[in-house]
């Protein structure tokens, strides 16, 4: 079956799509970042504009044992109808006769957004009966929701199963899956992964799963201190997993057997303190003073990584390279950003940003539009990385 947006026309369907609107809230209940919104809209706006009509769900928040205001979905929809252009209908309820009674209502090419499925706990917890009383408000079946792609939640994965023959990736979902593809399976080589943030124990998967498709490996961050003191190194005060020095080791030598150029840091920006008035210097990576820690790669490890990246022709970036929230110790995330940006732009790579904190930096940089692609989904993108088969996009292909 095609599972692409494009090989249909929606005329007269009611078309239930799971997006991720689950988006910040301020305390006047505004919404302060519409990222996941106008993520969607190509979406929606395909299946209003074909005469279909598109009943929106998702959740918001970690909602505890029923409905709570704080995290009804009613406070969203001045924002979706602002990106969608249109009107924005609105039921007090996933299911049951408060959705029908709204759904059954809607005109070809009106827009309705259901309350949020986790006021029901069946949600969060793959309940079939749940997914079936969801699936009574459509006829076809769109999953726009990369960043819930991992979790086997009713709306997500089991529902799937209500649409045999009519269920399908939305343009976002489509984009994500091929996007990540593009690097895990890459012949634009020299290809090059990107590895960095505080702890080595939440990215071995993906690094022992990237060996077999990467030329070179760049670690930074906090969890490449692990790795300095596993070979000896002096790294004072630094963060390290002591329990995780002999996987560190081991991933040393599968990269030596694999023949992948893995890169260390081999100087660092330290700090007596973990704040942003510490006093500061810089030093070898594995020379570090008792009582300083390290929070940014240093000057030779900042050109050492670009000269990488630089020649570079798929560039997989997932991680900071130190504390880059902190201005002093931002410069090493910066420059790797700078590198994939002038790589995109001068060079013709395909570069892949993904994970909370390298969006949130591309984006506080200001360059999330220089490169090639920026993942909308943290934990979803990360199993993908690791060669998992992501719950919600299994459902769609069974």
């Amino acid at each position: 079956m095609a599972y692409q947006l494009d090989s249909r026309n929606f005329s007269g369907k009611r078309v239930l799509v799971r997006v991720d609107f689950n988006v910040p809230l301020n305390e006047q209940m505004q919404v302060t970042d519409d990222t996941r919104i106008r993520a969607a809209a190509k979406t929606i706006k395909k299946i209003i504009g074909d005469g279909g009509k598109a009943i929106l769900m998702s959740h918001l928040g970690r909602p505890k044992g029923g409905p709570e205001d704080k995290f009804s979905l009613r406070h969203i929809v001045p924002n979706v109808q602002s990106v969608l252009g249109v009107p924005v209908h609105f039921a007090e309820d996933c299911i049951g006769d408060k959705a029908a009674s709204v759904v059954n209502a809607m005109k070809n090419g009106e827009v309705v957004l259901l309350e949020n499925l986790r006021f029901y706990k069946e949600e969060e917890g793959g309940d079939e009966f749940f997914a079936g009383r969801i699936a009574e408000n459509g006829d076809v079946y769109v999953n726009d929701a990369f960043g819930t792609a991992h979790r086997a939640h009713a709306s997500t994965a089991v529902i799937a199963k209500f649409f045999p023959t009519d269920r399908l990736f939305g343009y976002l979902m489509e984009d994500e899956v091929q996007n990540i593809d593009r690097v895990l399976n890459s012949n634009q080589t020299p290809v090059t992964a990107i590895i960095g943030g505080s702890k080595v124990s939440s990215k071995i998967a993906i690094i022992d799963n990237l060996m077999d498709r990467v030329d070179n490996l760049i670690i930074g961050g906090g969890m490449a201190f692990t790795f300095i003191k596993a070979q000896k190194g002096k790294v004072g005060s630094s963060l390290v997993e002591e329990d995780k020095l002999d996987v560190a080791l081991d991933l040393l030598v599968k990269a030596r057997e694999k023949n992948v150029n893995l890169l260390l840091p081999t100087d660092a920006l330290i700090a007596d303190k973990f704040a942003a008035d510490a006093n500061t210097d810089s030093c070898g990576v594995g020379a570090i003073p008792d009582g300083w820690m390290g929070l940014d790669i240093g000057p030779a490890s900042v050109e050492s990584f670009k000269e990488v990246i630089l020649r570079s022709k798929t560039i997989l970036w997932n991680g900071p390279m130190g504390v880059f929230e902190m201005e002093a110790f931002a410069k090493g995330t910066i420059a790797v950003a700078e590198a994939l940006a002038e790589a995109t732009k001068n060079h013709g790579a395909f570069t892949l940003v993904g994970g909370g904190d390298s969006v949130a930096a591309v984006n506080q940089f200001g360059l999330a539009e220089q490169v090639s692609y920026v993942s909308t989904g943290g934990g979803a993108m990360l199993e993908s990385l690791e060669g998992i088969e992501l719950p919600g996009i299994a459902a769609i292909r069974k």
